[in-house]
């Protein structure tokens, strides 16, 4: 249940780099803003209310009730396809065909500028982030559980997360979708052919300007499902940027490309660090679940550079 919610997140890093060969350092940073947008809209909180205060010296906060969880959802969806424009209007459209490690910079770039503007935009508070999903124990997992052990075991069940239960379920659907997208429809072979070669794909009549905003959008709609998944998880705080650096490791192991190697890559991480501090962890003094994965990941840099679903990269010289 962890490796799928690390998952949800290396699905965006693969989207962008599969369709544009971009690692997008701002993947967190966007599943983050995508949350703080969505508790703003839920709430009703007026947007930079922070900065209008502190220079007109007034005491607005909010501007209602706030919106239906739903309607919060679609307008949230609206901004993160305004920002794919924007980052496509200002930032990339003057990047093309330049090295990867100058896109790359460009967006380490604009993850700090999408933090202190999520900042400044919604406050830098904890907010708590409910979008009607099912959270707490499954009691009835838990009864099935607790008849496989014997009967004066002190044993009382094994415990899931209802909403790592719709994580999973959502992963899985996400997959799915973006996998027939990918392979079989005219946008998606559009965009795997960017990925190839700009010059290439300029030469056939595809219009990189608008892949770029296509693909975009469709990352931040997977960072807000991430960040919809985290934030009712743990909250909508700014930590939540971080977890872009526990979907590396992801990343390595299922390979930058693929998207079903995301979720695959996901769950050997999720598994290997619970049972690595189970077991491994007493020998060592414990703590070991925070830089387990990294190790793994080393290895198959070693080893396997591409990951276990990537493609292989041949370079002619």
């Amino acid at each position: 249940m962890a490796g799928i919610m690390y998952s949800l997140v290396a699905l965006g890093f693969v989207l962008i780099f599969k369709a544009s060969g971009i690692f997008n350092f701002a993947q967190g940073v966007m599943a983050l803003f995508a949350a703080l947008t969505l508790v703003g809209l839920q709430t009703g909180q007026v947007p930079f209310s922070h900065l209008i205060n502190a220079i007109f010296g007034t005491d607005i906060h909010d501007w209602g009730p706030g919106l239906p969880t739903f309607l919060a959802i679609l307008l949230t969806m609206v901004v993160m396809i305004a920002l794919a424009w924007v980052l496509e209007k200002f930032v990339l459209n003057h990047l093309i065909n330049q090295e990867p490690i100058i896109l790359f910079m460009a967006t380490i770039g604009l993850a700090y500028f999408l933090e202190g503007f999520g900042d400044l935009m919604w406050g830098s508070d904890v907010k708590t982030l409910d979008v009607g999903l099912p959270s707490g124990g499954s009691f009835w997992w838990e009864d099935v559980t607790r008849a496989w052990a014997p009967e004066d075991a002190d044993y009382w069940g094994m415990y899931i997360d209802k909403l790592d239960i719709s994580a999973t379920i959502i992963a899985v659907v996400l997959v799915t979708a973006l996998s027939l997208f990918s392979q079989y429809t005219a946008t998606g072979r559009a965009l795997r052919a960017v990925a190839d070669d700009h010059q290439a794909a300029l030469s056939v009549g595809i219009s990189l300007r608008k892949i770029w905003v296509i693909v975009w959008s469709i990352a931040g709609f997977v960072a807000l499902v991430a960040g919809i998944m985290w934030g009712s998880k743990s909250g909508v705080q700014f930590s939540l940027s971080l977890i872009a650096l526990k979907a590396l490791p992801v990343l390595i192991l299922g390979g930058f490309t693929s998207i079903p190697g995301a979720i695959v890559g996901g769950l050997i991480i999720g598994v290997g660090e619970k049972l690595a501090e189970a077991y491994i962890g007493p020998m060592v003094g414990g703590a070991i679940e925070n830089w387990f994965a990294y190790v793994v990941a080393l290895a198959f840099l070693l080893f396997r550079p591409q990951g276990l679903f990537g493609d292989r990269i041949i370079e002619r010289i």
